[in-house]
């Protein structure tokens, strides 16, 4: 094989069709672009999603949903998580410590879902009302945010 000898495979490339060439090749008079209109004039165009004046279809539906840009920075903690932390006190940099937040993380809560079995101290980390009933059953107290 030589670099000289090379060509692409069968298909791969396909000649452009050449409009407006006579009437003998398929293509002539109109050349593809039907009779008069905005679209058989040279220039002729309009935005993306235009239907004519109508009332295009992206503003007659109606908006939906919110992304909220503080949610990259706020994560929930479950209780089952918790149990897994043989720290006695926990705070935000002792969930970074133990990869149960990312290092991103600027605030936390923590919700009940599963159960803990050891008395644990929450210090500035928000707690609902099920996840502060049970951390307060086994002992243990919320300090800071609640």
């Amino acid at each position: 094989m030589q670099l000289n000898a090379l060509k692409p495979a069968l298909g791969s490339k396909k000649s452009s069709k050449r409009v407006g060439r006579g009437i003998g090749s398929g293509l002539g008079k109109t050349a593809g672009r039907g009779h008069k209109g905005q679209h058989a004039r040279s220039g002729g165009f309009h935005k993306v999603g235009f239907e004519g004046g109508q009332m295009p279809l992206q503003r007659r539906l109606p908006k939906r949903g919110f992304y909220s840009k503080a949610s990259r920075y706020c994560f929930e903690i479950r209780l089952s998580e918790l149990a897994h932390i043989e720290e006695s006190k926990i705070t935000l940099d002792i969930l970074k410590k133990f990869n149960i937040v990312p290092t991103s993380c600027q605030k936390a809560k923590i919700i009940l879902s599963g159960n803990i079995n050891n008395k644990i101290v929450v210090q500035g980390i928000a707690v609902t009302k099920g996840a502060k009933a049970a951390i307060e059953e086994k002992g243990g107290s919320i300090e800071g945010l609640n």
